[in-house]
């Protein structure tokens, strides 16, 4: 009686040994980004959003940046996103400060979204 299934050669991993499937060397998250539009362009927002971040840092007093995370950029500005309702009253307070921060450094356009961040 002849088996139903033939087995597969044993193939090589990187290490040499027999018997274990090949793994591809990973691919580093650089060259992903650069190599899918999608992830392209997102990777390029995150860069923006993070630049304007460390521009208004310096003017975020006290412990405060500690509860205030970068946000999504798009055509019309940038979001802050505040741990809750008292630092975005705080960050709303500062807006026209870091507003003005941002158009100094020439970043465009300048304007601030503050945004409570859902707890999830």
């Amino acid at each position: 009686m002849r088996p139903l299934f033939r087995p597969l050669p044993p193939s090589r991993h990187r290490s040499g040994g027999v018997g274990t499937s090949q793994v591809p060397d990973p691919l580093p998250i650089a060259r992903a980004l650069a190599g899918h539009e999608g992830l392209a362009r997102l990777g390029r927002l995150l860069h923006e959003s993070n630049r304007r971040m460390a521009v208004v840092l310096p003017a975020l007093p006290g412990t405060l940046s500690r509860f205030v995370r970068p946000g999504p950029v798009d055509e019309e500005g940038w979001s802050l996103l505040a741990a809750n309702a008292a630092v975005a009253a705080k960050l709303r307070h500062l807006q026209p400060h870091l507003e003005a921060m941002l158009a100094e450094q020439g970043i465009q356009p300048h304007q601030i979204r503050i945004k409570v961040q859902q707890q999830g």
